[in-house]
């Protein structure tokens, strides 16, 4: 069956109702902000920008087991992962500290990037927080300084257990570290944590 409008009344009430049903279709759309656009985090790790440093997917494994307590400890020992990429054109010195451990420093080659999970360990002898729980983390890189709120994940995943600190875990004074440059493909590292984790 098709339907015509006869008479010029009955064209503007089809025309309305059709520009009311454009607009309910649409309307959504036009006044919501497109979610693609919005940038996040997808995976555990939180993102973080501080001056020419972009911290991706970065989060701390932690047991939350200090000593020989059995319950979750915030002065419990752990390790950092994620990847640090370096932006600018000369290579640079990063700190990371928690509130009750003592800085640890990392190298970040120019125009390259350090991924934690495969470099010598970056450790903090008391994170702060127990597994579960956002930790503010003091970062500075250059000239510039930032608290990120990075997340505390425990074994329960299987993905981080392997980087669980352990009682003999330390970290060294001194090491060198794996890093892949951005222009060249790859580069050296060095990390040079000052905060050993212990139980």
């Amino acid at each position: 069956m098709r339907f015509t409008a006869s008479t010029p009344a009955a064209r503007v009430a089809l025309a309305a109702a059709l520009g009311v049903g454009l607009l309910t279709a649409t309307g959504c759309g036009y006044i919501n902000p497109q979610q693609t656009s919005i940038q996040y985090s997808a995976s555990d790790g939180v993102r973080a920008d501080v001056g020419s440093l972009q911290l991706r997917n970065v989060l701390i494994v932690s047991s939350g087991k200090s000593g020989s307590a059995t319950t979750p400890s915030p002065d419990a020992p752990g390790r950092l992962i994620g990847s640090l990429y370096n932006t600018s054109s000369q290579d640079l010195t990063v700190s990371l500290s928690t509130a009750n451990s003592s800085p640890v420093t990392v190298t970040v080659p120019k125009n390259g990037t350090v991924r934690l999970e495969e470099s010598t360990p970056v450790s903090f002898s008391h994170v702060g927080g127990v597994p579960g729980s956002l930790v503010d983390v003091q970062v500075s890189a250059g000239s510039s300084n930032q608290t990120v709120k990075i997340p505390v994940l425990d074994g329960t995943l299987e993905e981080y257990r392997q980087y669980l600190p352990t009682p003999s875990a330390s970290a060294s004074s001194s090491s060198s570290s794996s890093a892949s440059s951005g222009a060249s493909g790859s580069s050296s590292a060095s990390a040079t944590p000052s905060a050993s984790a212990t139980h």
